[in-house]
């Protein structure tokens, strides 16, 4: 089995939008790090605020996205975390464009 690089996961990642706002996890700055290797994936992403009642689907969706192009072979863990809080300046200019900031 070939190891699965962070480029591949961002790419998974990138299909699961959230469904409050309709942009994609890694342009909404959501996506916090990405480490891959012999052992698995683990991925560190957080929520726009700690009151997000969709942040269950949401990481369930990012580990479902991952274990698509994982196979049932490594581990896949998504932790969510809250430290640094996540702010608009996180988002890509795509995401700003799509919501029309």
């Amino acid at each position: 089995m070939s190891t699965i690089t962070e480029e591949q996961v961002y790419e998974a990642l990138r299909t699961v939008t959230d469904p409050e706002v309709g942009v994609n996890v890694v342009d909404l700055g959501l996506v916090y790090s990405v480490e891959t290797g012999a052992q698995g994936v683990l991925v560190r992403m957080t929520m726009s605020t700690p009151a997000c009642p969709l942040s269950d689907t949401i990481l369930e969706a990012a580990r479902d996205a991952i274990r698509t192009i994982a196979g049932d072979g490594p581990d896949v863990r998504v932790d969510l975390v809250w430290d640094p809080p996540w702010t608009p300046e996180r988002m890509t200019d795509l995401a700003r464009d799509v919501l029309g900031w």
